[in-house]
């Protein structure tokens, strides 16, 4: 039998450029990574005709450019790849992607349908305690919408529809909204751009929810499908008139 006090102490190892890349979050007040936040800003970029299809994103410009180690810089185009906005193409690394109207129009479309099954779901399946969360959630958006606090509005309505996923009270479901909605999610956060939009985004809110309440599943998928087609309406909105 091993006796614990006799083993060795485990030497301290030094950090790779994996572990500087992941130990971000603690140290950023927004909670998010170097790579998480070039994504961002790189898919901002590209959504505003600021960098047009064809341009070249090479590794090492974008590391210098921002300060980070091409780790980061990887990370956010592999995000950007998987959304559809960046191709890696042979002898010329990673690219701006142009992105077809049909494309974008299938990706809300299922986005949508996934998500009104997690409003389904939870409108059958929310417990009281959730119940007061999510009313809580709503009413702090509010003030935010008040207040036209744009990034902080974007955060709150990422935690909106993740409490909605939350609360169908099916992971598998919520695990395949998730990860649809990160490749939905650099149009998702352009929509915001549209004037009006936070409070039209926070009245769809509140008719979803309204339903949720009431344990109207029929009226809880049909409302929050109605919100994500209404999102890719103003993302076309922000696009054309950029």
């Amino acid at each position: 039998m091993l006796r614990h006090r006799s083993q060795p102490k485990p030497e301290r190892r030094k950090p790779t450029s994996r572990d500087e890349s992941a130990s971000i979050v603690a140290s950023r007040p927004d909670g998010l990574t170097h790579g998480e936040r070039l994504r961002i800003e790189i898919a901002d970029q590209i959504l505003g005709g600021e960098l047009v299809p064809g341009t070249s994103l090479d590794e090492t410009t974008l590391a210098e450019r921002y300060g980070v180690s091409r780790t980061p810089v990887r990370e956010a185009l592999r995000e950007l790849a998987a959304a559809g906005l960046v191709v890696h193409r042979p002898h010329r690394g990673a690219v701006v992607a142009a992105v077809t109207e049909d494309r974008l129009l299938e990706m809300f479309q299922v986005m949508a349908d996934l998500e009104g099954l997690c409003a389904g779901y939870a409108a059958g399946s929310i417990t009281p305690g959730e119940r007061q969360k999510l009313v809580e959630l709503h009413m702090e958006a509010k003030e935010l919408v008040r207040s036209g606090d744009l990034e902080a509005y974007t955060h709150a309505n990422d935690v909106f529809h993740d409490f909605i996923y939350e609360t169908s009270h099916n992971s598998f479901l919520a695990e395949t909204a998730l990860n649809v909605r990160r490749r939905v999610s650099p149009f998702r956060r352009a929509q915001f751009r549209t004037l009006g939009r936070l409070a039209v985004s926070h009245e769809e809110h509140d008719r979803v929810i309204q339903a949720i309440l009431r344990g109207d599943r029929e009226a809880a998928a049909r409302e929050m499908r109605a919100h994500l087609s209404s999102v890719h309406h103003a993302f076309q909105v922000c696009s054309e008139g950029r």
